[in-house]
């Protein structure tokens, strides 16, 4: 947990009487750090009230304050909610406190409104925040509850989209919406639209059953429909010729996305030139642009809450947080069957994939598969079909020929990184990030200073290197020589001995420094040799990143050893075709695939492996994370620990390393 950034700050009693406020911690840590202390009683002077929106129980808030002369404070969901809404009991990201009003009741002007009339929205790196933070959303499917699924196929283009909303609702009643002002909407949306397909886009919590909406299979005809799956919301504007609403937060997406809605309420966005607006704001005079819009509601207004590090952050920390929730979602929510699983990894794969149905492991694949199947990617020849998964490239400080359990696992539906004989989904993700964004870029190049000053590579294993001759002085890394990636991506060199005398023959004057493989050095794996007629320097258990401080040159097969020192600005040599060469990044003596044609920057390189590739799992919270929250558990020593049962099995496995075809085998 993080020091109290508002210790010795003046606080301010917050009473209240919501029991919401007492029961959900989230919401009382987002206030304490913002300087409240929830207190129950009557105000006194210097005291504020606390009032949950316009809901059932607001009532009371107001009436105390009014008898008491008391200033309120108007708590709301921020507009990034969660996953799922806030009914299924999941907590916040972020929260909307007003000292005005509430941003959907346009009784009184709110802070956001005063924001949007009066802030000059004019900041160069303000509005580029914003316009990196709109395409993020739309390229993330982020929405108020974001447990979306891209992959179902959108309605043919073309139609009209007619948003409800749940009955009743805060927002609905404050723009005075009723059912005749709903039929009314969509009636409009048929007569403006002769001939267009009218689609329904059902409230979140209707399609879940929490509270009906507006419309029913009644309002069904040849030509309206509902649409209750959960389809991004993206992909429904993207189709859309027109989009009707009342006061959805949808309307605000429909502008981002490019539209000007058709409005029937009094929603913050409503009045700044961006709506078609049925209702008349003679406060809102002010034309705005969408990334004006953007940067008062989603970076001005709302205060936002990183729930890894318990503080409060800013927008792009929470687009972070739910880019690793939803994705983690998204693959997990109709459940997994996995095979060629060890017995050790099985708790791991539970606590990474098994959050939403727990993982069902099978001996073989099953034959009519109802959920996606998984299989460690060197059994995947068995398994037609299936995700194949690896441990990603930041794993873990200890080997999992040790059985220390990764952060970090790769999931890859074509083939798999070490693999060049086949495409994988890391090849086509570097195609991608040939070109980045300059916010890509930033982060890119802050996820490369976090991993070179916090000296963190895949293992973090090993002490400080040995005193090193001066002269050009060239990293070879040793590999087990019958791993996968040599087997599959290797020709003409295949063993550490071949690649040490290929790296001597090309530089005859050079310091040769050859270190180990951890699994070899450990006993554990094949790839021992004789090294000393060829090396100047024999680094054991050496830390690899402190040796690429120290080294100007890597020459490798496949060694992930080459992309850290990639990071580091050394260069890097090939004989063999890991996922990192054929990109114009490396000097490859080995065969790299034709199809590796783009030439993406390291910090593109960089994104698509450590960003976009694998998934990461908080060792603190047990929360599906991002890569710089691991790399913070990996610099600080809290990542994951073996089990005592674990930590026996390894020392056992250590001593049966000579029959370790025996034990690799489960």
């Amino acid at each position: 947990m993080q020091l109290d950034p508002t210790a010795g700050a003046q606080r301010t009693r917050l009473l209240v009487y919501n029991g919401g406020f007492l029961t959900q911690r989230r919401i009382r840590r987002i206030l304490h750090f913002n300087g409240y202390d929830i207190r129950l009683g009557l105000p006194r002077d210097g005291d504020v009230v606390g009032v949950w929106g316009n809901s059932p129980t607001a009532h009371r808030g107001f009436s105390i304050a009014a008898r008491h002369n008391a200033p309120i404070l108007h708590v709301e969901d921020a507009f990034l909610r969660s996953l799922h809404p806030g009914r299924t009991g999941e907590p916040p990201l972020g929260l909307l406190l007003d000292r005005s009003g509430v941003h959907f009741d346009p009784a009184q002007p709110s802070d956001l409104e005063t924001l949007l009339a009066t802030h000059p929205l004019d900041d160069t790196a303000l509005l580029n925040r914003a316009r990196y933070g709109t395409e993020r959303m739309r390229e993330l499917h982020l929405s108020k509850y974001s447990a979306v699924d891209p992959t179902l196929p959108p309605p043919e283009p073309g139609y009209v989209l007619v948003v409800d909303q749940a009955r009743d609702d805060a927002s609905v009643t404050a723009s005075e919406g009723d059912d005749a002002r709903f039929r009314e909407m969509l009636v409009m949306a048929q007569e403006e639209n002769p001939g267009a397909r009218v689609l329904i886009k059902t409230h979140p919590e209707t399609a879940a059953g929490y509270r009906s909406g507006y419309y029913s299979d009644q309002d069904m005809t040849d030509r309206v429909s509902f649409v209750t799956e959960p389809i991004s919301p993206w992909t429904l504007l993207e189709g859309a010729v027109g989009v009707y609403t009342l006061s959805s937060q949808l309307g605000f997406e429909a502008i981002m996305a490019g539209h000007k809605p058709r409005v029937f309420g009094q929603p913050f966005y409503a009045g700044w030139g961006l709506t078609q607006d049925e209702v008349y704001f003679p406060r809102r005079q002010r034309n705005l642009t969408r990334a004006q819009l953007f940067a008062a509601a989603m970076i001005l207004y709302p205060t936002w809450y990183d729930p890894y590090r318990d503080q409060l952050c800013e927008l792009e920390t929470v687009l972070d947080t739910l880019e690793a929730q939803t994705r983690a979602w998204r693959q997990d929510h109709k459940g997994w069957t996995a095979s060629g699983m060890r017995l050790w990894k099985r708790k791991h794969l539970q606590e990474m994939f098994g959050r939403e149905k727990k993982i069902r492991f099978t001996p073989t694949p099953p034959e009519t598969p109802d959920c996606p199947h998984m299989v460690w990617a060197n059994h995947a020849r068995d398994a037609e079909g299936a995700i194949r998964i690896e441990d990603g490239f930041l794993r873990s400080r200890g080997l999992g020929a040790n059985l220390v359990p990764p952060l970090s696992l790769a999931t890859d539906d074509l083939g798999i990184y070490y693999d060049p004989t086949h495409p994988s989904r890391l090849e086509e993700l570097i195609t991608a990030r040939e070109t980045l964004r300059p916010d890509q870029e930033l982060r890119a190049e802050r996820l490369v200073a976090q991993i070179v000053s916090g000296q963190l590579s895949k293992y973090n294993t090993g002490g400080a290197p040995p005193e090193l001759p001066e002269g050009h002085r060239i990293l070879v890394p040793g590999q087990v020589e019958d791993d996968a990636s040599i087997l599959l991506g290797t020709t003409t060199v295949r063993t550490n001995t071949d690649l040490l005398r290929a790296a001597r023959e090309a530089n005859p004057n050079a310091i040769l420094i050859y270190k180990p493989h951890p699994d070899v050095e450990a006993g554990l794996r094949e790839g021992s040799i004789d090294a000393e007629s060829l090396a100047d320097v024999i680094a054991t258990d050496t830390d690899p990143a402190a040796l690429l401080a120290q080294t100007q040159e890597v020459w490798t097969m496949t060694s992930l050893l080459g992309f850290e020192a990639l990071l580091r600005g050394v260069r890097v040599t090939t004989l063999g075709a890991p996922f990192y060469a054929g990109w114009g990044l490396t000097n490859d003596l080995g065969t790299v695939p034709a199809r590796r044609g783009a030439r993406p920057s390291i910090l593109g390189l960089v994104h698509a492996a450590l960003i976009d590739y694998p998934r990461y799992l908080d060792p603190l919270t047990s929360l599906p994370c991002p890569v710089e929250v691991a790399l913070q558990r990996l610099t600080e020593g809290n990542e994951r620990k073996s089990s005592i049962s674990l930590r026996l099995l390894s020392k056992l496995q250590g001593a049966l390393a000579t029959h370790a075809r025996l034990w690799r085998r489960r």
